[in-house]
């Protein structure tokens, strides 16, 4: 769960969550949602990828990204455990 919470940390990792709730998309897709470099938007997924909040598969030359429910589930019956 460490992972999970490093990974959320962060605002851009945040707001690449939100875009893949809608719907998969690949990492040219995420971009154009931020004002940074191909390389660091990698960067963004591949710790996304390894807290496991979001899977890739491969498409013809591209990777499509999806949110991965199962940990978001996870997660959230986890913080429900601390209401009274």
């Amino acid at each position: 769960m460490n992972d999970v919470f490093r990974a959320l940390n962060d605002p851009n990792r945040r707001r690449m969550i939100e875009l893949l709730k809608e719907r998969p998309m690949n990492s040219g897709e995420i971009a154009q949602h931020f004002d940074m470099k191909r390389p660091s938007i990698s960067h963004h997924l591949d710790i996304l990828k390894r807290a496991d909040l979001i899977t890739g598969e491969k498409k013809g030359q591209f990777i499509k990204y999806s949110l991965n429910t199962t940990i978001m589930e996870d997660l959230l019956n986890w913080l429900i455990t601390f209401k009274k």
